[in-house]
């Protein structure tokens, strides 16, 4: 008899999950389990597929004879080979089948483009395209978005046809961020997906491990291609006690974000778990694993439980909480004595607001001592700019809690005293906050509407109230802060904090303004003290689900045609790299040396090249463009050691490879960290770059280095940094012993004739040498798929 009980919200969550286990108990043939077969998501045929994942995690308890974190539980369900699979956290590399891929449009155009070179005909799982990156903000909603469609035609018009001939899903341009739209449609608990963006961690919020790639890693799993992860550390975080008064579960990541830093979860899951995880909405855990991206964790989760059951029931997705209810205990919760590579305790009772920055975000501020830390730096107290929503902070609760706040303060006859911008996360948000009035609410407090996209989270942020070179503070409930990253200023101080904080703050304009003791005069002069926000979790009339934004691709695809003009500068076809000639690489000449900080952003800038992410020698214009040069501590400015002349980087660049000259790059510590933008490589790689020889790497990028071709190495001993001079020519010998595990030799030869022998270590496996020798993993690809015919 096939389980077909409807989810009732009165029905509590241990009467769902027992009565659950207790149906699987007579009913145990797993002919019966599939019966239900239902569907992955509402735009989905394809079943859930919990009795596969319960099966192969069966088989690695077995093999391993311990208890399992929720994070393994997860991932080693997911194994393409369970039986045979080598596991060893931080060693292995697993070899992944993932349920679904997501694409934002910016990063989508590469990926298609690098799937349509693949020559294969549609892509073998669940995939979706999101427009989301394309859209600038500058007046209001509802122009910027018409502007964005007018502007962005022809790349819409490719990521639409490519969908429909690929047989992938495409939400049109103000449908939403990815992250919300896959945290209402798509994530569900025991998810494995990749999405080719760094914040697709969001989903853990849902109980699934969403995982941000570049678009060569979208393309394997497209291809039905295993995907390759090293099996990666956890690291749990356990949570106690109770939220209360202005905290908010943005300060639980702000936190963690200052006890592990930037780098602190590279190579690990963080995995949420302990009587806390209750006290927290749906949306406020993937609030929490939004952000970990921004400690470098390859992704972040919590346990199933009925926080998340109540929003797939709001999301019109109550049979999969019930279908997932089944496997709580087997799949969707940790076993009782698993294993943390590394634990950190957090009191929720005792954590207090939070304000991280400016130019990093794990320099955290409890909101008592914001203003003294703020005075003490010389940064500007007072607050130009407050921004709202994005995807961390985006949900019905945040923008509830917000009105709250800024309902107060019109009662007393105050607004936000500086422009205040408002991002809603989907359309479904977007028609909500509309219908119930606390759009209408945040207007009223003095801020405006944008589009349900990214805008200035990413750099669309046609900002013209200060000039370029000013020095001024920005506060946002936003997940990153880097140098320039919202507004292409460098002398922007961006702090982010939660949305309640950022509209408290707005009131005042000032980081010295705490809304948990200080108060406020009113217009009519008298003093009054902010209550703690407050506000639904859930919208009490359910969501309005807006527009319907979303196409699904046909059938058949294969009639549709796919144009990409070859006088385009947004959309150009991919030629692929040569292929190794088997000998070292010596005399490299030294691009750049840089010196600190060097995320992607820095790498490859996003804000107005966004538009040129489908044209690989256009964006290659923007190349390390605000990475600081060790020789002259400038950005943009170094020298072509062939002509002695100073220029742009991207310029210097392409007047070595213009005279066949290949070059490398070094750099510091953690480089490569932020966004997911595989163009980060590309790049380099495009412009006659062989290697990047740093400190240490941030894992996406890494991976993405590699997939391309590129020699990634670190520094056995990081002193050696310090011994490289911007003069230096570099030799990279014994490439034909390249395997895995062996230190590779490089030679610094200096000008004045002599050298230093270092050692760079490396993380190759046996295929990524492959993806080096033949030039890159698509190459490999194509390679692999010729010799099978």
């Amino acid at each position: 008899m096939a389980y077909c009980r409807t989810f009732k919200s009165q029905v509590s969550w241990t009467k769902l999950v027992s009565g659950e286990i207790q149906q699987r108990c007579f009913h145990s043939s797993p002919a019966v389990f599939g019966a239900s077969k239902v569907a992955m998501s509402k735009l989905d045929t394809k079943p859930l597929p919990y009795e596969t994942l319960e099966k192969r995690i069966k088989i690695v308890a077995d093999r391993l004879g311990k208890p399992l974190s929720l994070a393994e539980k997860v991932l080693y369900s997911h194994l393409d080979d369970p039986v045979n699979q080598d596991i060893e956290r931080g060693v292995s590399y697993l070899k992944l089948r993932p349920d679904r891929v997501a694409m934002q449009d910016a990063t989508a155009q590469m990926a298609m483009l690098q799937f349509i070179s693949s020559g294969l005909p549609k892509v073998a799982v669940p995939s979706t395209i999101h427009c989301d990156h394309l859209i600038e903000a500058q007046v209001g909603g509802v122009e910027d978005l018409k502007r964005a469609k007018d502007m962005n035609e022809e790349v819409y018009n490719f990521l639409k046809t490519a969908g429909a001939k690929y047989g992938v899903g495409f939400w049109h341009p103000g449908s939403g961020i990815i992250h919300q739209i896959i945290l209402e449609n798509y994530a569900f608990p025991g998810l494995l997906m990749i999405g080719t963006d760094s914040h697709t961690p969001n989903g853990g919020g849902l109980g699934g491990l969403c995982i941000g790639v570049g678009g060569a890693d979208a393309v394997d799993v497209m291809a039905d291609i295993p995907w390759e992860l090293k099996c990666p550390k956890v690291i749990g975080v356990h949570l106690t006690g109770k939220m209360s008064g202005w905290t908010t579960p943005k300060d639980v990541i702000l936190k963690v974000a200052d006890i592990l830093t930037v780098k602190g979860g590279t190579g690990a899951i963080i995995e949420y778990h302990g009587p806390g995880v209750d006290n927290i909405s749906c949306t406020g855990m993937g609030t929490i694993c939004n952000m970990g991206a921004e400690i470098g964790a390859t992704t972040s989760l919590f346990p199933f439980n009925h926080r998340m059951a109540d929003y797939l029931k709001a999301t019109s997705r109550a049979d999969i909480a019930e279908e997932a209810a089944k496997y709580s205990k087997s799949l969707l919760t940790p076993d009782n004595g698993s294993h943390y590579d590394q634990l950190i305790e957090l009191d929720l009772t005792t954590l207090e607001p939070h304000v991280n920055g400016p130019f990093t975000p794990d320099l955290a501020h409890p909101i008592s001592k914001l203003g003294n830390n703020a005075k003490k730096n010389d940064w500007p107290v007072e607050i130009k700019v407050g921004l709202i929503g994005s995807c961390t902070n985006s949900s019905y609760e945040d923008m509830s809690r917000c009105a709250t706040i800024a309902k107060e303060a019109l009662a007393h006859g105050r607004k936000s005293k500086i422009p205040f911008n408002v991002t809603p996360g989907s359309e479904q948000i977007r028609a909500t906050i509309e219908r119930d009035g606390i759009a209408q609410t945040l207007r009223e407090f003095g801020g405006t509407v944008l589009a349900n996209a990214c805008g200035p989270c990413i750099g669309q942020w046609d900002r013209k109230d200060v000039k370029k070179g000013e020095k001024n503070t920005i506060v946002s409930s936003y997940n990153r802060n880097f140098t320039g990253r919202n507004d292409a200023n460098a002398a922007t101080h961006a702090f982010v904090t939660s949305p309640e904080l950022v509209t408290a703050l707005a009131i005042e304009a000032r980081l010295d303004f705490d809304p948990t003791k200080d108060s406020i005069k009113g217009a009519d002069g008298k003093e009054f003290k902010l209550s703690n926000p407050f506000g639904d979790e859930l919208p009490a009339r359910g969501f309005d689900p807006g527009q319907d934004t979303y196409q699904a691709p046909p059938a058949d695809g294969s009639a549709v045609s796919v144009v990409v003009d070859p006088k385009s500068n947004r959309l150009q076809l991919l030629e692929p790299f040569k292929v190794w000639d088997g000998k070292d690489l010596e005399d490299l000449t030294i691009l750049i040396k840089v010196k600190g900080k060097c995320t992607t952003d820095h790498i490859s800038a996003a804000g107005p090249w966004l538009k040129y992410r489908g044209h690989l020698d256009n964006i290659s214009n923007n190349m390390f463009l605000t990475a600081t040069n060790a020789d002259n501590n400038e950005m943009n400015k170094v020298k072509n050691q062939f002509t002695g002349e100073w220029g742009a980087v991207p310029d210097t660049a392409r007047a070595y490879k213009a005279k066949g000259i290949s070059w490398v790059v070094f750099g510091d510590e953690n480089y490569g960290e932020g966004s997911s933008r595989e163009h980060a490589a590309l790049e380099p790689r495009h412009l006659g770059g062989r290697a990047i020889i740093v400190k240490s790497f941030a894992r996406i990028h890494e991976t993405n280095l590699k997939k391309q071709g590129v020699l990634a190495l670190t520094f056995a001993d990081s002193k050696d940094y310090d011994k490289v001079q911007p003069t230096d020519k570099v030799s990279l010998v014994g490439l034909n012993q390249f395997t895995p595990g062996k230190p590779l030799k490089c030679i610094l030869r200096h000008a004045d004739g002599s050298c230093d022998e270092i050692l760079l270590n490396h993380t190759f496996n046996e295929q990524q040498i492959q993806w080096f020798k033949s030039g890159s993993a698509l190459n490999r690809m194509k390679q692999l798929a010729a010799a099978s015919k």
